[in-house]
């Protein structure tokens, strides 16, 4: 998985979180379900990194393993 990859899915999780912040501090309820449904997704594509680096990690190890 790609550095920039995993930064723009931080970046999608920073910004619904102040989506959220906002939305809570000025009582848009619509802003803040948003911010909350944009950091969710942000999270599955986190849980998604992490599970190709775990893959690529063992697959370099089997690799590794057969040399």
């Amino acid at each position: 998985m790609s550095f920039i990859d995993k930064a723009k899915h931080k970046a999608e999780e920073v910004v619904g979180e102040v989506k959220e912040k906002v939305g809570e501090l000025t009582g848009n309820e619509k802003l803040q379900a948003e911010g909350k449904k944009e950091q969710s997704a942000a999270n599955v594509k986190q849980a998604g990194d992490s599970v190709k680096d775990a893959a690529s990690s063992v697959t370099d190890s089997i690799k590794g393993d057969r040399r």
